[in-house]
């Protein structure tokens, strides 16, 4: 049975022992028992209307994939790239550019979707090389990526915006919000690294994920064993939206996924650049993380000292597909902060 809020119960209460007195008073009077019947009506419509509202706010609507990749668009930018992206939310709400991982698409950020504030002006890239966009032969590094991000901004007239990314999409956050700290707001990195301290020792990953990529062939098996453990989670994760991810990453060139790998999923000079990242930043991990290591998101807390940072016990590379309720609830505290601090100013 679905227990739905208290003051719910209380509601249903009234109005069920209103339509019994309703009844037990409109006697053999038919015009009577007519109104009676109309009013009957009325409570249980707005008794069910109430009900199906608690039902969704208690677990919102899962979102259906084919309609939400239709409703990309995409745009030509001044650099020779063509960007899909999805628009959606308050238009007029505060901008949130939404960047994916590697080998993901905007579909990354389904899961989290239901649960973000609906007063948040949300924009949701496919990256270079990813998704619907563009797969030009080159350039792939994490400068590239944040320029097709400034160039987007400037298509679609906004002039600042929060970022959110994800892993490759936290490098590329980073950059957007280093070069161009005008235009930032607040920034949310998830699942990232501040990369290797300048003089340290190379360190084998626990996760070497490198050096298996380096030894797939075309064509990509999207259900090869590799895929399923690169689309892996500790906790369950809905066995649809990662048949879809896996069979558009599998679609994604191999030359791409080498590219991206060599030129944007690096992290040696990470260091040298954070320090220019001075916007308010929140930083979100899953405990279980097999790339994110505690080694590399030490790097990242100690360069970044002055950020917020969560921890999610038992999640892992990608946290808020496991449990979007509760990064969605991280997220939006943290970024309509920034509208409690410009009206408290």
């Amino acid at each position: 049975m679905l227990r739905l809020p208290h003051a719910l119960y209380i509601i249903d209460s009234i109005i069920l022992t209103g339509c019994r007195r309703m009844s037990s008073s409109c006697g053999a009077n038919p015009l009577r028992a007519a109104r009676c019947r109309v009013l009957q009506h009325s409570t249980l419509v707005l008794l069910l209307l109430l009900l199906s509202r608690a039902a969704l706010a208690a677990a919102p609507a899962k979102i259906d994939l084919d309609a939400f990749d239709a409703l990309k668009k995409s745009v030509a930018l001044p650099d020779g790239v063509t960007l899909a992206y999805i628009s959606m939310g308050d238009p007029a709400g505060a901008p949130v550019v939404l960047i994916h991982g590697y080998t993901d698409s905007a579909r990354d950020w389904v899961p989290l979707l239901p649960y973000l504030s609906p007063h948040l002006h949300l924009i949701l890239v496919d990256l270079r090389g990813h998704g619907r966009s563009a797969k030009p032969e080159c350039c792939y590094t994490r400068w590239d990526f944040a320029y097709d991000i400034k160039l987007l901004l400037d298509a679609l007239a906004i002039s600042r915006a929060h970022l959110v990314g994800h892993s490759l999409g936290s490098f590329i956050a980073q950059t957007f919000a280093e070069n161009w700290p005008a235009r930032t707001g607040r920034v949310v990195l998830i699942a990232s690294s501040g990369g290797p301290r300048p003089g340290a020792p190379p360190r084998k990953p626990a996760y070497d994920f490198a050096a298996q990529i380096r030894q797939l062939k075309e064509p990509l098996d999207p259900d090869s064993p590799f895929m399923m453990e690169w689309w892996s989670s500790p906790t369950p994760v809905d066995p649809e939206f990662l048949r879809r991810q896996r069979r558009d990453a599998a679609a994604i060139p191999l030359r791409v996924w080498l590219a991206v790998l060599d030129q944007g999923a690096v992290d040696d000079d990470l260091q040298r650049t954070l320090p220019r990242l001075t916007a308010p930043t929140l930083l979100m991990w899953g405990s279980k993380d097999p790339i994110m290591d505690e080694q590399a998101r030490q790097t990242l807390r100690q360069a970044l000292p002055h950020a917020q940072v969560k921890i999610f016990a038992g999640l892992g590379h990608n946290p808020f597909w496991e449990d979007p309720r509760a990064c969605a609830e991280a997220i939006n505290a943290f970024l309509t902060a920034a509208t409690r601090d410009a009206a408290g100013s």
